[in-house]
């Protein structure tokens, strides 16, 4: 199933909700102040964020269009180009192995999107290590260690309790010694009112440039779609903390306020680089910015 199917079929719920509203705006027959009016509420309620909406309006007004049937490509049109800029697939080519170290707080789906992660790059014919760098929370490297298995690849893990920079410097050595293609490393589901655990995170980024300073090459944060508005005050905070350089947005399936997709990224400018489109191990793809606008509202 190509992603634009995909991502049309697993966006439903926002989909449904824009495009009963937007429909009974194009029923109205004539752009007036009152479509505009309704259509930047429906926006504001499928999370879409207010400064991002008024943007969007902004820009659909310039467009001078001349009927309401114009409006749905337009908004497609609008949407995807707010988004492309920052929809980037990732290079794992430049180095071996590619460090990816993989962020969030308990709950957005970090365990399961890590899974599906190396299970993309294992379909990609890669080899790939996790690193079990959460020794914080109980059996959480069991869990991780079950998800390896069902997607065939190997684990690097220690204790419980163990130091988790420790941890991410043994997954380092020993994707380097045994040549591994991709390492990704599991970090604690941070609390992100816990500051010990932020510099945790640091620590880890620390211990991994020692090795080589480009390390990790990719610092992915995983945020899940049902939460909505809080998705930014969770970017904000780990942005403080490190250096994100993509988002993983999950449980974009189960939820109406797909939008948050697009406030998030005007928001903080960070490139998506996977979208979570369910609970199956392939159920991850490569973010695509057209087939997103046009999954929530074609």
């Amino acid at each position: 199933m190509n992603f634009l199917k995909k991502i049309g079929e697993k966006l439903s719920k926002t989909h449904e909700k824009l495009i009963s509203g937007i429909n009974q705006i194009l029923g109205r027959g004539v752009i007036d102040d009152e479509v505009w009016e309704e259509l930047e509420m429906l926006l504001i309620t499928a999370d879409v964020g207010v400064k991002t909406t008024t943007e969007l309006i902004s820009r659909l007004k310039k467009r001078n269009l001349q009927s309401v049937d114009d409006l749905k490509p337009a908004l497609i049109a609008e949407v995807a180009s707010i988004l492309s800029p920052f929809s980037a697939k990732l290079n794992t080519e430049t180095r071996k192995p590619f460090v990816i170290m993989v962020i969030g707080v308990n709950g957005v789906g970090k365990t399961t999107t890590i899974a599906k992660l190396a299970n993309y790059f294992i379909n990609d014919s890669k080899k790939v290590v996790l690193g079990a760098c959460d020794t914080f929370r109980a059996a959480a490297s069991e869990q991780l260690e079950i998800w390896a298995q069902k997607a065939g690849v190997d684990i690097v893990k220690q204790a419980e309790g163990a130091d988790p920079a420790a941890v991410a410097y043994d997954s380092l050595k020993a994707a380097i010694a045994r040549s591994y293609d991709i390492l990704i490393i599991d970090t604690a589901g941070r609390l992100h009112t816990k500051s010990n655990l932020m510099e945790e995170l640091k620590k880890i980024k620390r211990v991994l440039k020692k090795e080589l300073d480009i390390y990790p090459q990719e610092t992915l944060l995983v945020l899940d779609a049902t939460v909505g508005q809080n998705a930014i005050s969770q970017v904000k905070t780990f942005k403080e903390a490190v250096d994100i350089t993509g988002l993983v947005m999950t449980k974009l399936d189960g939820t109406a306020k797909g939008g948050i997709l697009i406030n998030v990224v005007k928001e903080f400018g960070i490139p998506v680089k996977f979208v979570g489109l369910g609970e199956k191990i392939d159920d991850l793809e490569p973010f695509d910015a057209n087939a997103y606008a046009e999954g929530l509202f074609k």
